[in-house]
């Protein structure tokens, strides 16, 4: 085999191992994020001046409480709402900016993993999460409008019903454009996330080995993935909530200057007016604990099935 070849099944190996652990994540996560969406819109855009008595007054009254309350009204199958979206995205979003990773540092310059400058890390994760984020948009706002969608009272059809019939609907109510609404900050939320996760982890991890605290393998993943998550989870939360609530807005045949949100600055500033610093991190416990474990799963699966088939450790 050549080395054009090897390398070729190399970058294809990568891709196809980033996207399988990736989608593994999601399957595990998913009730997870499922409550942060809701925490993230609940009480949005209280009047002015009332911060307090938004977050006081809150449905979902925490991480904990707020899970039973979906079971509690919608069951079990609610904790899934949007699972089917979540593969789709991780399949093709997490499939590109996790398999981009290495290929980019090395455009970058960083040939030896072990010292590569923190710098190179995080524009090659910026980079990668950006084009991955900007290609699969579509399958974001799916998710986020299937999850976001509380009990129904009786009669009431549901917003979309399922994940088909949610992308036809919106193309033909609201075009290419509704599809990519949120575009944006979505794209601003993965380049950040991507920045803060993987060369986190990476950086973490190779800290560690080069002072000789810990070893390769299953308890250095663990402790650098866990660091990585919670990094991930403090830096991209305020973004976060800002990318749910442009999905998640309604803007059927209303004119631009009626739309609750007209940009990302906008939806920052008025959830600032209305519900205070606290109202860019509700969420933040599930978010946490959705990217811990997600990051955990990711680069445990990543990382075992990188040995199985004989490719060097990231």
């Amino acid at each position: 085999m050549g080395v054009q070849e090897k390398t070729l099944n190399e970058h294809v190996a990568r891709y196809v191992l980033s996207g399988t652990s990736c989608v593994c994540a999601a399957m595990v996560t998913n009730p997870i994020d499922v409550i942060k969406v809701r925490m993230q819109l609940d009480n949005e855009l209280r009047e002015s001046g009332k911060a307090v008595s938004a977050l006081r007054e809150r449905y979902y009254q925490g991480f904990v409480r707020g899970s039973f309350t979906i079971a509690r009204d919608e069951g079990i199958r609610g904790l899934y709402k949007g699972v089917f979206p979540s593969i789709l995205r991780e399949a093709s979003y997490s499939t590109i900016r996790l398999g981009s990773y290495e290929p980019m540092k090395e455009l970058l310059g960083a040939t030896d993993p072990a010292h590569t400058p923190l710098w190179k890390k995080i524009l090659a994760g910026a980079t990668s999460g950006a084009i991955g984020s900007s290609i699969a948009t579509p399958t974001d706002l799916v998710k986020v409008r299937l999850q976001a969608e509380r009990r129904l009272p009786p009669g009431v059809q549901p917003r979309y019903r399922s994940t088909f019939h949610a992308f036809g609907e919106i193309w033909h109510t609201e075009g290419l454009r509704g599809l990519y609404r949120g575009i944006g900050p979505t794209v601003q939320r993965a380049a950040i996330l991507t920045a803060s996760q993987i060369p986190s982890y990476d950086h973490t991890k190779h800290a560690i080995l080069n002072a000789g605290l810990m070893e390769e393998g299953f308890p250095l993943f663990c402790v650098s993935a866990m660091i990585a998550g919670f990094i991930t989870a403090f830096v991209t939360s305020p973004v976060d909530v800002i990318k749910t609530r442009i999905m998640n807005q309604a803007s059927k045949h209303l004119p631009r200057d009626q739309w609750l949100y007209r940009s990302s600055l906008d939806c920052l500033l008025k959830t600032l007016r209305s519900e205070g610093p606290f109202g860019l991190y509700k969420g933040f416990i599930p978010n946490w604990m959705r990217i811990g474990p997600h990051t955990i799963v990711t680069f445990l699966i990543f990382e075992e099935l990188r040995r199985l088939i004989g490719m060097k450790a990231m």
